[in-house]
């Protein structure tokens, strides 16, 4: 295949503004390293694309040589899909241009963007949208993932912001997709994944924000789990959309507002943002104080970029990764000691269960609305395995997929796609839901000898 590759590669280099990077070249391995560790393929060759003409010819190029494709934007997705073995790599990563038109508080982005590239610019301006909680996340793959964050429960969720978006489909058109225009792409772009396109800029929706927000972490000892999550439990379902409280258990690192002895123990640790005037929060927030023994507590008024990037140095580049997620609409005893009985036993000191709480607003658009539909999802639970070494593996998946069962019974519908790891094809129509034969349609429409299939993969017929 190289040598039949050749001169395509050289005439495809011709056209191509941006770079082509092939095996023996520099640059080629740190461009396909992903955030994910365990993944670890190689390319035929790397188009890095600076345009959407690029992506235009970069398209082209692999449905004319047959090649398969992946499209890489921030590379963060736990599945790996972002790079294929033996195939071309689309990497978006050097579109990276956000623009903000404050007249109608809207920005526009580029597919190559992180959360931290697009919170810089739009907080400049005190706005921001609902994205995830690590700035290093691609915005690309988070959105059309469904995305959810601090912001969601007064915002909705990322899709629910997003106003428009220029797509190349798999026969090379551009199309402008939103609620009037390719409206039916645009319905399935919200949710549907890498399914139907590339998407070369997203048109969000901006909303007042900060710049500064209290928000932090209030520290409790594990042995106190059954008490502070039945509670943490209860509080958010009566919550205001303006705070937002998740739960994280795990061993704790070593932060310098909790006390020595604390460090590499389990523990409880409830994290929260408040997105209205402090004063009132400080208020809403005194009773998670009572839930439990406090280890320690970091809460104050701070920048909401710095409270987006504080979780980066647990989620750095280079580990090796293994998630399992769930949805459900409450927390129910069962799955609060499944929680219990797992947390106590991790298997890497970066090992965590966490509980990210949505609702709020993501719960006010129905169901089939655009393909997310998991709109009683109130909690996302997601089972982050982390750990070093590939000796590791099999001991911290097998701990993963244990829990994931054992707290099955409890969880509602659906699943969130940007949780599901690249083994889990068969969850994917159960993910979607009521919107899955609407998706395979879209996917006949648009993709029919299914070109874009390194993703959560809907299968055309």
């Amino acid at each position: 295949m190289k040598e039949l590759l050749k001169v395509n590669i050289d005439e495809f280099k011709s056209h191509f503004l941006g770079e082509v990077i092939l095996p023996d070249e520099a640059g080629y391995d740190e461009v396909r390293q992903i955030w994910n560790a365990m993944i670890d393929r190689k390319p035929a060759l790397i188009a890095r694309c600076i345009s959407p003409e690029d992506v235009m010819q970069a398209i082209e190029f692999g449905r004319t040589q047959n090649l398969l494709i992946s499209i890489r934007g921030g590379g963060h997705n736990i599945a790996g899909n972002a790079v294929c073995d033996d195939g071309l790599m689309i990497d978006l990563s050097l579109m990276k241009k956000v623009q903000v038109d404050l007249s109608t508080r809207r920005a526009s982005v580029e597919p190559g963007c992180t959360l931290g590239d697009f919170d810089e610019v739009v907080q400049a301006h005190g706005l921001a949208t609902p994205l995830g909680i690590n700035s290093t996340t691609g915005v690309a793959g988070l959105t059309l993932g469904g995305g959810f964050g601090w912001l969601s429960r007064k915002y909705g969720m990322t899709i629910d912001n997003l106003v428009s978006a220029e797509v190349i489909t798999a026969d090379g058109s551009q199309l402008h997709a939103s609620e009037t225009e390719n409206a039916d792409l645009f319905w399935g772009l919200r949710g549907g994944g890498g399914n139907f396109g590339v998407v070369t800029r997203f048109e969000f929706q901006l909303h007042p924000v900060g710049p500064n927000v209290l928000s932090g972490l209030i520290v409790f000892p594990f042995s106190q789990a059954k008490l502070v999550i039945s509670q943490f439990a209860r509080f958010t379902e009566t919550m205001p959309e303006e705070l937002n409280v998740w739960m994280v258990t795990r061993k704790a690192p070593p932060l310098p507002f909790l006390p020595d002895d604390v460090h590499g123990k389990e523990m409880v640790a409830l994290a929260l943002c408040y997105v209205g005037d402090p004063k009132e929060g400080e208020k809403l927030i005194e009773p998670l104080r009572e839930f439990g023994t406090v280890l320690g507590e970091h809460i104050g008024v701070q920048p909401y970029i710095a409270w987006q990037q504080a979780f980066d140095p647990l989620l750095s580049k280079g580990a090796r990764n293994y998630w399992k997620s769930h949805n459900f609409s409450q927390l129910s005893e069962g799955v609060i000691d499944a929680i219990i009985e797992y947390a106590a036993r991790l298997p890497s000191p970066q090992c965590e269960i966490f509980i990210g709480t949505i609702g709020g607003q993501t719960a006010s658009v129905a169901p089939d609305a655009m393909a997310y539909s998991s709109r009683d999802a109130n909690y996302v639970m997601n089972v982050h395995g982390r750990w070093e070494s590939a000796a590791e593996d099999e001991h911290c998946i097998a701990w993963a997929r244990e829990f994931f069962a054992k707290s099955q019974p409890f969880a509602s519908s659906g699943a969130y796609i940007n949780f599901l790891t690249q083994e889990e094809s068969d969850r994917i129509a159960f993910a979607y839901g009521a919107t899955y034969n609407r998706l395979v349609e879209l996917k006949n429409k648009y993709d029919p000898t299914n070109l874009f299939r390194m993703n959560q993969n809907i299968k055309p017929v």
